[in-house]
């Protein structure tokens, strides 16, 4: 069984493990012109307001920047994503950090076969020295690198494939070799494991900290599909992607493998988006991506007080501090009385 989980996730990690190594070659000189001060994304303390479903219908009062989305290793304006930018939304209620992108695009699917319909991942530094580039940076090949030879080149992954997972579903949590969405960690793109996993291949029940869910705008009042179409839409119908997703602020690992997020603190970040443009299949190198470099993303602290509840408050603040004032008088007025001596006139019995 473990064996099964394991093949299952291999094919779903579908950037390939193994096949990416080529994959990620690069040809010539890298090259990156990035205006780092507008990557920022900010999560604000917003508690009780997300259902992770999927929908974007609690989203609608968050703000969030947009990003032209351009391929990874040649980061050109002319090679843009040609259907619209991506919206990068996110917040925290004290406890968990929230995710949600939103990026048009004809919905698309090919039964059997993942690498034809979209992904995302989100990408996330940990150690110090890790870059955004070659997803940490470490100079090791597959076979040398180890948490000694890449120390402090870490990056946390988390990579989604649609595929045949069902919309408003949520996916995650558990075990982090099994199911769509997966919880992993890298050195560089010839060095990724899943959480949990090592470069000796020993599987020690890594946790998925991550639970996630997508939906596209074209399913509703849908009809009359295909042996091509998948159950909810109709293939190349318009529309906007929605993925959703969420995890501890902090969790349990002690090995390098997770982000830790802190309230009030910023992280580095980048989000990375799959298609198959034209109906071809994706490739693990043939993303786009927000930024060539890390995006900042900024865990605000905040009050749990809305404007309405603020105002509430001031009133009965208000009133507080009017009755604690009358209360003072009362009191010293009832003090002054009970305190005054009672002073008795004597007079001689003589006189009665």
């Amino acid at each position: 069984m473990v064996v099964r989980f394991l093949l299952l996730a291999f094919l779903v990690f579908g950037f390939g493990l193994t096949r990416r190594v080529n994959s990620h070659d690069e040809s010539g000189e890298w090259s990156c012109v990035s205006n780092s001060k507008e990557m920022h994304i900010q999560a604000d303390f917003k508690p009780g307001i997300i259902t992770l479903d999927g929908c974007a219908d609690d989203w609608e009062d968050i703000d969030g920047p947009e990003f032209s989305l351009r391929p990874a290793l040649d980061p050109d304006e002319d090679h843009e994503y040609k259907d619209g930018k991506m919206t990068v939304k996110a917040l925290h209620d004290g406890n968990n950090v929230f995710f949600l992108l939103q990026v048009d695009g004809n919905y698309v699917y090919s039964k059997g076969d993942i690498k034809k319909c979209p992904s995302v991942a989100l990408m996330f530094q940990i150690g110090d020295n890790a870059t955004y580039h070659n997803m940490g940076g470490c100079k090791e090949q597959k076979g040398s690198c180890t948490n000694k030879t890449c120390k402090g080149h870490e990056v946390d992954l988390m990579h989604f494939v649609i595929g045949n997972a069902i919309p408003g579903r949520l996916y995650g949590g558990g075990d982090s070799s099994f199911g769509p969405l997966v919880d992993a960690y890298s050195w560089n793109p010839h060095c990724r494991y899943l959480n949990g996993m090592g470069p000796s291949g020993n599987h020690s029940s890594g946790q998925n900290n991550w639970k996630g869910a997508w939906w596209h705008s074209s399913f509703a009042d849908n009809s009359g599909f295909v042996e091509e179409d998948s159950p909810y839409s109709k293939r190349g119908e318009k529309g906007t992607y929605y993925f959703e997703f969420a995890r501890p602020l902090r969790t349990m690992d002690r090995l390098q493998q997770d982000v830790q997020f802190t309230i009030d603190w910023s992280s580095n970040m980048s989000v990375a988006f799959w298609y198959p443009v034209d109906g071809k299949q994706w490739v693990g190198s043939g993303h786009y991506t927000i930024n060539c470099d890390w995006a900042s993303l900024d865990i605000a602290c905040g009050s749990i007080l809305t404007d309405a509840s603020r105002s509430g408050w001031d009133m009965a603040s208000a009133f507080a501090l009017l009755f604690s004032v009358a209360a003072l008088f009362i009191a010293i007025f009832v003090s002054y009385h009970v305190s005054r001596p009672n002073t008795v006139k004597f007079a001689p019995v003589e006189n009665l």
